[in-house]
């Protein structure tokens, strides 16, 4: 089979696709999906119905398990009825709806395709926006000057917070001093000039160029105070949705957290630079992340395995942060999936239970916009939004770690 035809302005060129769809579909038939085959193929010669059934075929395989016994097979075969089902979409004029599809092809499916769901995504996105070009200056703005008070986020921080000893900060830092006095040390620090020269810190204030870049594609979200809490679920919602669910007073927290959004959306990718402090250690970067919410959002008390840069481009953040050296002092579940999280809630903390927290030392900080924080490897973080907030985190590590909850 082949899914190649003439591309006109209604639809989107698919060249890997071209070249390996009667691999996949080899490879699918031989795992027992038959049904999937014939359907793919139909849906290649023009029929759209075959193209939806083969997309429900491939998305119930993606679900008949936990997603490590997934076979990878299906998960290209998930991205290619993604491609059918979007190309139609496309030639009947309803391009969110195709760039709804492509993006779920790009967050379940497989590497095989990626770059055929790239290029189609930036033609239908040009299409859906109407050819407009990119302008700068919106009057809505995320955060706007004012908008926090140190006074009202201290009732609302974990007890002690700013009271003992603050991060170091420091401006110019190079990439020598980074090394010497934090990286080989240990030692967190805020870098406050390390970011001004990305396109993000003028631009991702502004709700009308998020919106124009980023607003119909499907993103996934948490909904719930945290990770930890029962009423905790995950969404798939449009980024537009997302933005006006931050913008919201009301209702449960939504946060985009620990996705690589920078992956899916390459127009918010260019927005950002890799720090140059990123090289530290001669190691290489192991994951971009965004943390998108809205004030209140709080990451747990957990720590992570690799370096980390968390750069904050919009709005403010509290962060606390203990030694690894103290891990035993803050009471780590014992389960497997959260061993690298605290039992002990900073909000609300238990002393009773938790006896050990109340004399241990902690660095804390006031994240501004514009900065960024160095955490070591294993350094406890708990961190609070106090605005609505826009993060990005930069992971690196010289061996073969494997990457956990952050931000």
């Amino acid at each position: 089979m082949s899914s190649s035809t003439a591309v006109t302005d209604d639809q989107f060129a698919t060249p890997t696709l071209d070249a390996e769809s009667s691999g996949i579909l080899h490879s699918v038939s031989s795992h027992g999906g038959y049904a999937y085959v014939r359907m793919a193929t139909l849906a290649a010669t023009g029929d759209s119905r075959a193209a939806e059934a083969a997309h429900e075929m491939a998305w119930e395989q993606l679900h008949s398990g936990p997603w490590h016994s997934v076979l990878p097979v299906w998960r290209d075969a998930y991205s290619m009825a993604c491609l059918l089902v979007a190309r139609f979409h496309c030639r009947d004029g309803e391009f969110k709806e195709a760039l709804r599809v492509l993006d779920m092809g790009l967050i379940m499916g497989g590497m095989l395709l990626r770059g055929d769901l790239d290029s189609a995504i930036q033609i239908i996105s040009a299409k859906s926006r109407g050819g407009g070009g990119e302008r700068e200056g919106g009057k809505w703005r995320l955060v706007e000057d004012g908008e926090f008070s140190k006074a009202e986020v201290l009732r609302i921080l974990p007890v002690k917070s700013l009271t003992c000893k603050l991060v170091a900060k420091r401006s110019g830092l190079s990439l020598e001093g980074f090394l010497r006095d934090h990286f080989l040390a240990g030692s967190p620090v805020i870098i406050s000039d390390g970011m001004s020269h990305w396109p993000a810190s003028r631009r991702w204030n502004d709700v009308d160029y998020l919106r124009r870049v980023a607003g119909d594609r499907t993103v996934p979200v948490e909904v719930g105070k945290n990770y930890l809490c029962q009423e905790w679920k995950q969404e798939l919602i449009t980024f537009s949705q997302f933005l006006e669910r931050i913008s919201s007073s009301s209702g449960v927290p939504t946060y985009l957290a620990q996705h690589p959004l920078f992956d899916q959306i390459t127009q918010l990718r260019n927005d950002i630079c890799i720090p140059d402090y990123c090289c530290a250690g001669g190691g290489e970067l192991r994951s971009l992340n965004a943390w998108f919410g809205p004030a209140g959002t709080v990451t747990p008390l957990h720590h992570d395995p690799h370096h980390n840069i968390l750069a904050q481009v919009v709005g403010k953040k509290y962060i606390r942060l203990y030694s690894a050296s103290l891990s035993d002092e803050l009471y780590p579940h014992k389960e497997t999936m959260l061993y690298n999280s605290s039992q002990v809630d900073l909000d609300n903390i238990d002393e009773k239970q938790f006896p050990k927290l109340h004399d241990l030392e902690f660095l804390d900080c006031i994240l501004e916009e514009g900065e960024m924080l160095y955490i070591p490897p294993k350094w406890w973080h708990y961190v609070r939004s106090l605005t609505t907030s826009l993060s990005v985190s930069f992971w690196w590590n010289n061996d073969s770690g494997s990457s956990s909850m952050s931000s």
